[in-house]
């Protein structure tokens, strides 16, 4: 390993908004293997990561995958614990490694298949699709959509990254080329609202908070319409190309297949904006004030260079961030994940409320369900990672032996 992996796993300060690679305190004490593989999925996308293995003992037949949409999950922390259990691991990373501009699940959900393949052609009889925050709804897809996959397990499993941001965009903006344009009635860092300067707690109105929520689906819709209206001019200019004879008119067929290639990237401005963030009596639970993907005040990041989503493609949006167009769902694989399950909450979580974990547990379809709350820890469980990976692996070996 090079770079911050490398720092990281030799106890060095872990970077800003990469809590789930390990920290020193996460140290399994045993040699472990890594080796660096690089596969190709069905449709030639590189998938890369590293697969973890005990240096000792005998290790077992059940393999998991532990993997995310966007993010680094080659080191994620779970991957030297479980191995250190004797469980080996394939941590990879999707074609859309730190770039999710055109994140397509269904395409990210292949390789997953890739992974999975690998695992079982190294001699794998069972294999856990494990999914920590985004990646829970992209292992469910894979699951659903290939029929891979003994188990699931999922790790602060958000219910989808399109309902995540359906719960933090900014309903407030009007003009989605002004970045600083707003409504105040639907503004909630405006004070006539209930907000007060960080680190100052607000208290938002719940009549107003339903208007809010409201408001947000209705954005998610205005930004779906603006996704579909490019990919239909697209596809008509597409069919426009088909039916000229390039040789015949060359120019006129040239112009067409511009218009069929060409991608209006989206600009989405403003993302980082859940009242609950700064507001504890809106789904109290553990969780301090803020999020994980502020510093610290989530002002700065929803106005400045935090958030998510900020540059997409029309369908890279409807597939990953819409909150009404993507089906990357839980509340819609759940119910055709039948394997047995495994959910672990961290109920000091900034970014998912209890009662959404409560509810993917409520639709699953398995039969060998188990839904574990771990009080205090954080989104990627930092103190309380042997915790609950020792859940983890005493959960699988109950299963798999």
């Amino acid at each position: 390993m090079m770079g911050a992996a490398a720092d990281a796993m030799n106890g060095a300060t872990r970077p800003l908004g990469l809590g789930y690679w390990p920290l020193p305190e996460d140290e399994p004490r045993v040699s472990l293997n890594r080796e660096p593989i690089r596969l190709v999925s069905s449709d030639g996308a590189l998938v890369t990561g590293i697969v973890w293995t005990p240096s000792h003992g005998r290790a077992s037949r059940t393999w998991t995958l532990l993997a995310h949409p966007r993010g680094d999950f080659s080191v994620h922390y779970a991957a030297p614990l479980l191995a250190a259990a004797g469980f080996p691991v394939i941590a990879f990373n999707t074609r859309y490694l730190n770039n999710d501009t055109d994140c397509l699940h269904e395409l990210a959900a292949r390789d997953v298949v890739t992974a999975h393949d690998e695992a079982i052609r190294r001699g794998a009889e069972s294999v856990v699709l494990l999914g920590n925050s985004g990646g829970g709804s992209l292992m469910a897809l894979a699951h659903v959509e290939h029929g891979i996959g003994d188990a699931w397990v999922g790790l602060a499993a958000h219910p989808g990254e399109g309902v995540f941001m359906g719960q933090v965009i900014d309903p407030s903006v009007v003009d989605e080329d002004d970045p600083l344009s707003v409504d105040p009635d639907l503004d909630m860092y405006d004070p006539e609202n209930g907000w007060r300067p960080w680190p100052e707690p607000c208290s938002y109105d719940s009549d107003w908070l339903v208007r809010y929520r409201e408001a947000q689906l209705e954005r998610v819709a205005r930004i779906d319409a603006r996704a579909r209206e490019a990919i239909e001019v697209a596809g008509l200019a597409k069919s426009q190309s088909r039916a000229i004879d390039r040789r015949v008119d060359a120019g006129g067929w040239g112009r067409a297949r511009r218009r069929a290639v060409s991608t209006p990237y989206l600009t989405i401005y403003r993302t980082l904006a859940d009242p609950a963030y700064l507001d504890p009596s809106i789904d109290p639970d553990d969780r301090p004030l803020g999020s994980l993907f502020a510093f610290p005040d989530p002002l700065d990041a929803n106005y400045g260079r935090g958030g998510l989503a900020r540059v997409m493609t029309p369908r890279g949006w409807l597939s990953t961030w819409s909150a009404l167009s993507s089906r990357a769902r839980l509340a819609d694989t759940m119910a055709e994940v039948s394997v047995p399950t495994l959910l672990v909450h961290p109920t000091a979580d900034t970014e998912i409320r209890r009662h959404q974990a409560a509810a993917i547990a409520a639709s699953s379809g398995a039969t060998d369900l188990t839904f574990h709350e771990l009080p205090g820890a954080p989104h990627y469980f930092e103190g309380h990672r042997p915790e609950a990976m020792d859940l983890v692996t005493e959960w699988i070996r109950a299963r798999f032996g």
